[in-house]
């Protein structure tokens, strides 16, 4: 969701559910999402209170290094059937929550189960909790689907997941989480669980807006935050309309990312086939140098053998630096300390955590080099980026996450990479990058956390757990 088109929609009368918790609540229109900008890597971030570093999800297609292949959760169909279209489905359902995502990190449903509350989700990316579900049986769909995923998985007391996994039977069917349906499926699900008081705590997931803005471009949001807001309306109804639903909840309302308009493709493929790229196939290829990993607006490039390292990251460097549309690259230095580098055609930029500035979430860094580079402000002591927001501190989570490339790239406004099926979104909306345009999403609370959005300087999707443990005493 991009803010300004919730003002809009608001400005409107397209969204009043929204405008009435606006109107009772709090709203920051600058909370910042994680990096890379995509939903795996920012719904693990609003899922557990950490980012990358912690959680370990790196992106939407990525190189997982003990297994030796590429890990793609669905960037888009084509990139899945690159993959082959089960191993990406089981990589999406099954490893993102049992295998992908740290378990040295609880999830919002792990922290609040083990303390007693009741628990329930809709159709999300991260789902990991406490209580077991089995496949459904319960339409023909989910019966064909389940001779291909027969597993169980953990997750909420209360889980509805596509028709995949549903702890109750509903009257509710989302067409296996086809997008366009997962609003109404959620709105339905919500509607009941409200009716049949089920639940202290809802996660309840409209993604639609996500893929109406990829198609359409985000500037057509307005219609997608209709629908939406209806799905909202739906929970107050069955409380008994807007004065008794606020009586008895509290409602966060974030979206995970923004979108900006994406004009012109970038080809990593094209660019790297000198290298030997992994190729998408599971199979041996001792040419192979480096695996190629692009997430819409951000890219990932992994070295395969690490004694080569020192010899092709500044080769990988300069490939990045030299392709249109590529705004930043980003990697560690070999500072023993520890220090990371953002460069770009301007120069370069290093940072490490530990020095004298100050950032607007409080975080201390030592900075030298190009600071025009990402627009870095320095005054008083202070430093920050309008541009990039909380830059230093989404850099570095991402550049050390252990499952993360050894580069990273973020593109410039209006570009996007094209990914493993050669889809993009020329003509609509992308994310992913650092820039402000992909970063900085709504977060608005009513009945729950600060009496004022100006508690905290800078608001990160980090903050959101924190909130809800704080809401239930946890």
């Amino acid at each position: 969701m991009k803010p300004a088109m919730l003002e809009r929609a608001v400005a409107g009368g397209r969204v009043p559910t929204l405008k009435l918790l606006l109107e009772r609540g709090q709203h920051v229109d600058d909370c910042v999402a994680a990096f890379p900008s995509v939903t795996p890597v920012c719904a693990a971030s609003i899922a557990t209170g950490t980012g990358p570093q912690e959680h370990e999800i790196p992106g939407m297609n990525w190189y997982h290094r003990g297994e030796g292949r590429y890990v793609e959760y669905g960037t888009s169909f084509r990139a899945s059937q690159s993959f082959g279209l089960r191993q990406s489905l089981t990589d999406t359902i099954y490893n993102m929550n049992l295998e992908h995502l740290s378990k040295d990190v609880l999830t919002v449903f792990e922290r609040l189960d083990d303390a007693g509350v009741r628990t329930a989700g809709t159709t999300y990316l991260m789902y990991r909790g406490r209580h077991r579900h089995e496949v459904s049986g319960d339409t023909a769909l989910t019966r064909i689907a389940g001779t291909i995923f027969r597993h169980a998985v953990y997750g909420p007391q209360e889980l509805f997941y596509a028709d995949m996994f549903a702890s109750r039977r509903t009257p509710c069917r989302s067409q296996l989480g086809l997008p366009g349906i997962r609003d109404q499926h959620s709105g339905c699900v919500g509607e009941f669980l409200v009716e049949h008081d089920l639940f202290d705590f809802l996660l309840l997931s409209l993604p639609d807006n996500d893929t109406y803005s990829h198609k359409n471009g985000p500037f057509a949001q307005v219609d997608s935050l209709a629908a939406a807001d209806k799905q909202i309306e739906r929970l107050v109804t069955a409380a008994g309309g807007a004065d008794a639903f606020l009586d008895d909840h509290a409602v966060i309302v974030c979206s995970d990312h923004s979108q900006s308009r994406v004009e012109k493709e970038i080809d990593l493929f094209k660019a790297f086939d000198g290298f030997g790229v992994l190729p998408a196939a599971r199979v041996r290829d001792e040419g192979a140098q480096v695996a190629v990993c692009p997430n819409s607006r951000a890219a990932q490039v992994y070295v395969l053998d690490r004694d080569k390292r020192r010899n092709l990251v500044p080769r990988i460097e300069r490939t990045l630096l030299a392709l249109d549309g590529v705004d930043l690259v980003l990697r560690m230095t070999d500072h023993p300390d520890g220090e990371a580098a953002i460069r770009g055609e301007r120069g370069e930029l290093r940072f490490a955590p530990g020095g004298d500035l100050v950032d607007a979430r409080g975080e201390r860094w030592s900075v030298e080099g190009d600071l025009d580079l990402i627009a870095l402000q320095v005054r008083d002591g202070r430093v920050g980026s309008a541009a990039y927001p909380d830059a230093l501190a989404r850099a570095w989570s991402a550049l050390r996450t252990r499952t993360a490339g050894e580069v990273l790239a973020s593109a410039k406004p209006g570009y996007e990479f094209l990914d493993w099926g050669g889809a993009h979104h020329v003509g609509g909306g992308s994310h992913g990058s650092l820039h402000a345009n992909d970063s900085l999403g709504s977060l608005l609370w009513c009945g729950t956390g600060p009496d004022s959005a100006d508690a905290r300087e800078q608001w990160s999707l980090r903050d959101i757990v924190p909130m809800i443990t704080e809401h239930f005493q946890v």
